[in-house]
């Protein structure tokens, strides 16, 4: 009898023979969880954003549009208070090399038992908790130095807390 299971790996597989997606440097051995939209995929991302725009932005007289900058000031999230609070607790099994959020191993698999949660099993060797910044930090203009380092944007929605004073003048709306 044959597996009919819809998997990950089958809809994935299915999708690049397609032409929709591609693992993204899958010839260098990929990234996990990151792909590059083929030509079908291109054409159905850009009628979903299409008709996402149409419902979300023409057809209504009380949202204005945004597209706030993907860099935002490092600043801005010193004061949105990311930089020092943005993360996660990770530990890390040394028996099957996956990683996992410290304050939800009750919830998750064990990599090499299944039935157990990681860290339950005298095969499952993690290490200590430590903090992993959710951000992707990065660097701004020709040399690399402390005054250099951004971020990206962690939340698509700070840029209307940065713009809002702007975008209420602009549209003359009332809040």
């Amino acid at each position: 009898m044959p597996d009919d299971a819809v998997t990950m790996d089958k809809i994935v597989s299915l999708c690049k023979r397609r032409g929709f997606i591609f693992p993204a440097s899958e010839i260098y051995g990929g990234i996990a969880n990151t792909y590059d939209y083929g030509h079908y995929g291109v054409l159905l991302k850009q009628n979903v954003i299409a008709q996402w725009w149409k419902s979300m932005i023409q057809d209504r007289d009380d949202v204005v549009a945004l597209d706030s900058a993907i860099i935002q000031h490092p600043r801005t999230w010193e004061a949105s208070g990311h930089l020092a609070g943005f993360t996660d607790p990770l530990v890390d099994c040394r028996t099957c090399q996956k990683r996992f959020r410290a304050d939800h191993l009750g919830e998750l698999e064990c990599g090499k038992r299944p039935s157990k949660h990681p860290g339950e099993d005298a095969q499952c060797d993690l290490t200590e908790s430590r903090e992993f910044n959710l951000m992707f930090e990065t660097t701004i203009g020709p040399v690399k130095e402390a005054g250099a380092t951004v971020y990206l944007r962690p939340e698509t929605a700070q840029g209307i807390f940065l713009d809002f004073k702007q975008v209420l003048q602009f549209a003359r709306r009332p809040p």
